[in-house]
């Protein structure tokens, strides 16, 4: 990129970390390290550290209306990506949003936090399911998510093909079924698919704790990928190389569970 010249867009629409492990942080941290530009709207404020989450506060639909506006109609988005929504009102006012917007979209379905902490209403999962992921390029649940989502629990690579199935009958163009909790095995891996073609993401699975913010990293990555022009199996391809990376990197914060190192390949 020359000088002065502009990155592509990308649009986070997620909660805020204050831990900056995850959340709006980790994924303006991946954008950057990924060469676009990280807009945001913040949907909720957490109270979180290495140690979990110790408060949610959800912002008015206004405030997550009013902030997507401003950055959409000024200065446009190349891609948006959704993280943590809270709310059935919150879900269905971003998806509501994201129908008018030409753009790709990654959802994922944040339902839970990295310590097990609640981070979706109960009684927005059928807005998710009805609202949100059918306006969803990418959706990028992981096996906690698709439990929450489909009712399946998910033990083998062959209950990663009927979560797909699952959750491609919802409406999103391609699913990525993250098998990072899988059991055992010395590989991390994804599904990606859209009904037709199929693709599998294996990487080494590294052994450390400290993975805050893995799913946020890879869809802000999957998303930045999607902005900089890239077909959907590329970027995700791009984006698993760069989350495995940057969890072999994880490092210790607080005395919980450490994030993931967004800046791997300037420091390494």
């Amino acid at each position: 990129m020359t000088s002065g010249a502009r990155p592509p867009l990308v649009l986070t629409v997620a909660g805020s970390d204050s831990g900056g492990g995850a959340g709006i942080q980790a994924d303006l941290k991946t954008m950057l390290a990924l060469g676009v530009h990280g807009m945001s709207v913040v949907t909720a404020v957490t109270a979180q550290n290495s140690r979990g989450v110790h408060g949610v506060w959800e912002l008015p639909v206004e405030a997550v209306r009013a902030q997507y506006r401003a950055v959409v109609d000024d200065i446009g988005v190349q891609a948006v990506k959704t993280g943590m929504l809270a709310s059935a009102a919150l879900v269905e006012t971003v998806a509501g949003l994201l129908a008018d917007t030409d753009a790709p979209v990654v959802v994922d379905p944040v339902g839970v936090s990295k310590h097990g902490d609640p981070l979706l209403a109960e009684a927005a999962l059928d807005s998710v399911r009805t609202k949100l992921l059918p306006v969803a390029t990418v959706a990028t649940p992981n096996l906690d998510e698709v439990t929450q989502l489909t009712g399946l629990v998910v033990e083998d690579e062959a209950g990663m093909r009927r979560a797909a199935d699952a959750v491609l009958a919802y409406g999103p163009r391609w699913a990525l079924i993250k098998g990072g909790h899988l059991p055992g095995g010395r590989e991390a891996v994804d599904l990606l698919t859209d009904g037709t073609e199929e693709h599998w993401l294996r990487a080494p699975r590294h052994d450390n704790r400290h993975t805050h913010g893995t799913g946020c990293t890879l869809a802000s990555a999957v998303a930045s990928g999607l902005a900089r022009g890239l077909a959907v199996p590329e970027a995700v391809r791009e984006a698993k190389e760069y989350v495995t990376g940057a969890i072999a990197a994880g490092f210790a914060l607080g005395s919980g569970i450490g994030p993931v190192d967004h800046g791997w390949r300037v420091r390494g």
